[in-house]
């Protein structure tokens, strides 16, 4: 085997390590552009997901206020009813 034979393989060798090289690196560069695609998905996600939160605690408050309010007018309305019921017993 020449010398220029020997030189040739060795290049060829090189040139196939390169090839899997930029591939190896083509595909990690492309793992990395999905990767951040989720990562800026998952971030629109977690904005979604605030707001949405932030409406239903606003919700839970006005529903809190509401119950609190509906059950003063019940134990007004029960002891109205009480009242008017002891003045009839006592007629």
């Amino acid at each position: 085997m020449s010398e220029i034979d020997a030189a040739t393989r060795r290049l060829m060798a090189a040139l196939d390590g390169l090839e899997r090289a930029v591939e190896r690196r083509r595909d990690a560069d492309r793992d990395e552009d999905e990767l951040a695609a989720r990562i800026q998905a998952l971030g629109a996600d977690r904005s979604r997901l605030a707001d949405e939160l932030d409406g239903s605690l606003v919700k839970t408050r006005k529903l809190e206020r509401v119950n609190r309010e509906i059950a003063e007018r019940l134990d007004a309305a029960i002891g109205t009813i009480r009242t008017v019921l002891d003045t009839g017993e006592g007629s």
